[in-house]
């Protein structure tokens, strides 16, 4: 479907790509047996639903851009989702298994969110292993041991 001239109310810039406000026109009841004329708007993925006309200007169609990355996320790139999760060894007693952080790929699909201090409360457990895959043995470690375990430096 191609948007004319005057149907593109706006246009947003999305993560994943733009959206477009798009006005249909539909009919109504209106009193009585009466029909009248209405408008739908709705948001619409391009390329994948919309596409511009050929020879048609869209210049005055307002645009909504993303806020620029701020210099932490430029630097450091996108946060990380929050929290820890426990993948549980087999056996009996507490603490046998491995904490990963929740978007590592060794955590196991389904399992509850750990809060920092529940994560590290686990994590001093002898049995318990922190994962180096998704960085929660560089990430705990530090917390657990003290920031200068493993460190150089004057007393």
């Amino acid at each position: 479907m191609g948007i004319k001239a005057g149907q593109g109310a706006s246009r947003r810039q999305l993560r994943d790509g733009w959206r477009y406000e798009v006005t249909l026109p539909v009919w109504k009841n209106g009193p009585g047996d009466a029909v009248e004329a209405a408008e739908y708007r709705v948001w619409v993925r391009a390329p994948d639903h919309v596409r511009p006309v050929d020879g048609v200007s869209y210049d005055d169609v307002p645009v909504e851009y993303l806020e620029p990355p701020s210099v932490v996320e430029r630097e450091l790139g996108p946060r990380r989702p929050s929290g820890w999760v426990l993948a549980k060894a087999g056996g009996r007693g507490p603490g046998r298994g491995t904490v990963h952080a929740v978007d590592c790929p060794e955590a196991p699909a389904g399992a509850p969110v750990l809060t920092l201090e529940h994560a590290l409360d686990v994590a001093q457990h002898p049995r318990t292993r922190l994962c180096s895959l998704c960085g929660a043995a560089a990430e705990l470690d530090p917390v657990l041991k003290g920031f200068d375990h493993g460190f150089d430096g004057e007393d």
